[in-house]
């Protein structure tokens, strides 16, 4: 592990804006920030750039940042404490373990920036707009959520149209080209570490905006056998 690496996981430690696998801290959310305001997570957030351009937009709601790389949200922490940014705060632990850190009903909405594809059929599972996860959003989401996708993966905002569809989940907005538009909105011009490396090579933005059922069904047997079908005809 590098000299850099190393310092940033011993200095995340001593930030008073960053919770690492914290204890009993579900339901806490409104004390820790110390207003009522909605709540917003920012899943995978590396270094944090959607964290902090958001917070600082919307100064009356609160975000988290989550994420397991702790070197990473380093950047994202620090920057908001030299910015004098009060309704940000970071949360490093796995996803999968949301439901442990938020109570039912306690986040607003949940943005998800540029997360691995996962291109690779057989680990379609771990897409975070996959149902399993979905299920685990709906858990902490209040009735009614909404989620945010963005990414240049357009096998990933293709999978996600087809969740949408399959699980009749609410469609509220999507855009195939984000800065093709004449009229963007603000808070789709932030741009994040990934966004610049355009690692999918898609020259695309592509953004999702979508809300949850009371009841998401199991289909996800289906899901898979149209996900492999798919993948056989791509490939013959």
């Amino acid at each position: 592990m590098g000299q850099k690496k190393l310092l940033r996981f011993a200095q995340i430690k001593e930030l008073p804006n960053v919770f690492e696998y914290p204890t009993e801290i579900a339901g806490t959310w409104k004390q820790q920030f110390n207003n009522e305001n909605p709540i917003l997570l920012e899943l995978a957030c590396g270094r944090g750039e959607y964290t902090v351009g958001l917070a600082a937009m919307f100064p009356l709601q609160n975000f988290i940042g989550i994420d397991v790389k702790g070197n990473r949200m380093y950047l994202g922490a620090k920057k908001c404490l030299d910015a004098a940014i009060q309704n940000a705060r970071f949360l490093r632990t796995q996803i999968e373990m949301l439901s442990d850190y938020f109570q039912a009903d306690e986040v607003d909405e949940i943005w998800i920036t540029y997360p691995d594809p996962q291109l690779r059929t057989s680990r379609a599972k771990k897409r975070l707009t996959h149902p399993r996860f979905l299920r685990l959003y709906q858990k902490v989401l209040k009735q009614n959520g909404i989620i945010h996708l963005k990414t240049d993966s357009p096998n990933l905002y293709q999978f996600t149209f087809l969740v949408i569809k399959k699980y009749g989940l609410k469609l509220i907005t999507s855009c195939d080209d984000v800065y093709g538009q004449a009229e963007i909105d603000e808070r789709l011009k932030i741009k994040t570490h990934y966004e610049q490396l355009d690692i999918a090579g898609s020259n695309k933005i592509f953004y999702i905006q979508f809300s949850l059922n009371s009841v998401i069904p199991d289909l996800d047997n289906e899901l898979q056998q149209i996900l492999k079908e798919t993948e056989h005809t791509e490939l013959s």
